[in-house]
């Protein structure tokens, strides 16, 4: 394992390189939500559920009112594939609350990470925050494992902004981080090479 060592990269994305060479993470975007010298974990933001919604999930918990009773959009919004991990755990993404409660940390400015029901609860109930993602599974890694992939050129890390986790479509986060990093996504090569 490489000397060098990194900065907490929590509350950042991570964006595989075409040279991943694990078709699990292909073209993904993971936010960070802990990285330090035991290892890190985050959830994929840009691989959306294609059959379940956050609507269904609730409605799978008990967590919705009356069949009745009109939805929020955002419960209609794609449930999100977090990661390989414990793909029936679901973890929370959202912006603060104001109430301090087990389970939740924050993340970065404008982003916590909630894995207990009572945030969904209040968002079902239409008190939660109003910028939220809900994924389930995770990805991690061992202590210094992401720092050696990210020396490798397996992911590039960038700046994620509360707005551009919250409001950039699932499907468009690929292309918009790597843009945001002065990439062009059809310019990326698939082997990678030090000049």
């Amino acid at each position: 394992m490489p000397d060098q060592t990194f900065p907490s990269l929590a509350g950042q994305a991570l964006i595989a390189m075409p040279t991943i060479g694990d078709s699990r993470f292909q073209r993904t975007v993971i936010y960070l939500c802990m990285h330090d010298a035991n290892g890190a974990m985050g959830l994929v933001v840009n691989k959306p559920d294609p059959k379940r919604s956050i609507a269904d999930i609730m409605r799978e918990l008990d967590l919705l009112p009356g069949e009745e009773t009109e939805q929020p959009d955002t419960l209609s919004a794609p449930l999100l594939l977090g990661g390989p991990v414990e793909k029936s755990r679901g973890f929370l993404l959202h912006a603060p609350s104001g109430v301090t409660r087990e389970g939740t940390v924050k993340v970065a400015d404008g982003v916590e990470l909630s894995t207990t029901l009572d945030t969904l609860r209040e968002i079902g109930s239409g008190q939660g925050p109003e910028r939220f993602l809900l994924a389930v599974g995770f990805a991690s890694w061992t202590a210094g494992q992401l720092d050696t992939e990210i020396l490798n050129n397996v992911w590039l890390n960038a700046e994620m902004s509360a707005d551009e986790l919250f409001t950039t479509p699932a499907p468009l986060l690929y292309a918009a981080s790597l843009s945001g990093l002065g990439v062009d996504l059809h310019q990326l090569s698939p082997t990678a090479g030090r000049g």
